[in-house]
């Protein structure tokens, strides 16, 4: 299970920090990333993080956000700065959780924040 914490009314240009917290049966957590999906768009992936720390952001996002991961707590983070009216969505937390030692992991999605950014 994962739950989102964070999110929130912001003016353009101020920051806001997502955590997520995975609970439950976890022998592993492979890969955690954030997604958002705004009104009348689809979902898309912001940021990834690998267990060797290896990050990937959209385009959109790069220089403005930073994931980062707690392994010893279960949890990823997403620190957004200099935010922007294009930044408002509903952001969602996933990570593929192993309950084993084998592989694959599943696909596990947290309830959703909704961050709003006014201009």
């Amino acid at each position: 299970q994962l739950q989102a914490f964070g999110g929130g009314l912001v003016q353009a240009g101020g920051s806001l920090r997502l955590s997520c917290a995975a609970s439950g049966r976890i022998f592993r957590i492979n890969v955690m990333g954030w997604y958002r999906q705004a009104p009348g768009k689809r979902r898309e992936l912001v940021a990834s993080i690998t267990r060797q720390s290896s990050t990937n952001y959209a385009d959109s996002v790069k220089g403005r956000f930073t994931i980062s991961r707690d392994d010893a707590k279960n949890t990823v983070s997403l620190q957004m700065s200099n935010l922007n009216p294009e930044d408002t969505a509903v952001y969602y937390c996933n990570a593929e959780v192993q309950m084993t030692p084998f592989p694959p992991g599943v696909a596990s999605w947290g309830q959703g924040t909704l961050v709003t950014v006014s201009s």
